[in-house]
Parts: C-alpha cells; structure tokens; sequence
C-alpha cells in the first residue's frame, strides 16, 4: 500500500473547523449535531471521526441504546422522534446522493420540523462532516487520536 499523507493543511483545518462550530451553534442542538455528524461518518466508514463523535455525543447525555441503534434508525421504533428522524434522513440523502440530488419529499420533512435558519445550520452540519470525512478518510486517519 502506499503511504499516504497525515498532513492536513492548517488553513484548511482551521477553515472547516470555524463552519463546523458555525453550522453546530446555529443548530442549537449539539445531540442532534452529534448523531447527523455519526450517521454521515457510518455512512462514510470514517473511523475518526466516529470516535470523536460518539464521544462528544456521549458527553452531551447521549444514550448507548441511541447509539448503538444508529444504524438501525428507520427501524428503531420511537427511539427516534419526528425531528431527529427528518434530520437523519436529509444526512442519509445528502450524504450519498445515489440519485444526483436530494429528493423533495426528504427535504420537505425535514422543513416541517426546522425553520429555515436552522434547516440552513442542519445543511452546514452535514456538509462539513462529509468534507472532515472525505479528508480523513482519503488519508487513512486511524481512530483514536481525538482528546476531548
């Protein structure tokens, strides 16, 4: 295999960081945050960032059945509510694209359950997840090395 790169370039780092705590503070929820930001990296097999969310997710009182079922959310009964399960659909959506765009009725549930300001954070929370985990993940980043 060929060694790949840890370098990330420090303005790049410094630039996703400031919109992922733009996208998080206007969203006002950091649990919800959380398991948008789990779910894109589940959905990215970004180890890294796993780690690093499910910890901080832990420690916003997020619980290990939540956790655990994550995967599973469509499945999971009313484990997840009605705004929870819309957010986590449009992550779903827009995370893998398969058909080129997000599709109306996912965006028009989620805009049922979140104003405009916060539908527009809940976008920049997805889109900056999926941009640390195309970067960790290109570069094989091991999990482990997030301290809180």
């Amino acid at each position: 295999m060929t060694a790949r790169t840890q370098r990330l370039d420090r303005e790049v780092g410094q630039a996703l960081s400031a919109l992922s705590a733009a996208a998080k503070k206007g969203l006002g929820e950091p649990a919800l945050a959380e398991l948008v930001m789990i779910r894109a990296s589940q959905l990215n097999h970004c180890a890294f960032c796993l780690d690093m969310h499910l910890t901080l997710a832990r420690k916003n009182g997020e619980s290990e059945e939540r956790l655990g079922l994550l995967a599973a959310w469509e499945e999971a009964g009313d484990l997840y509510d009605g705004r929870e399960r819309a957010a986590l659909a449009l992550t779903e959506a827009m995370t893998v694209l398969t058909e080129g765009f997000v599709p109306d009725e996912v965006y028009e549930r989620a805009a049922v359950h979140f104003t405009d300001g916060e539908l527009a954070h809940l976008i920049g929370v997805i889109t900056v997840i999926n941009s640390w985990n195309r970067l960790m993940v290109s570069r094989r980043v091991p999990p482990g090395g997030y301290t809180p």
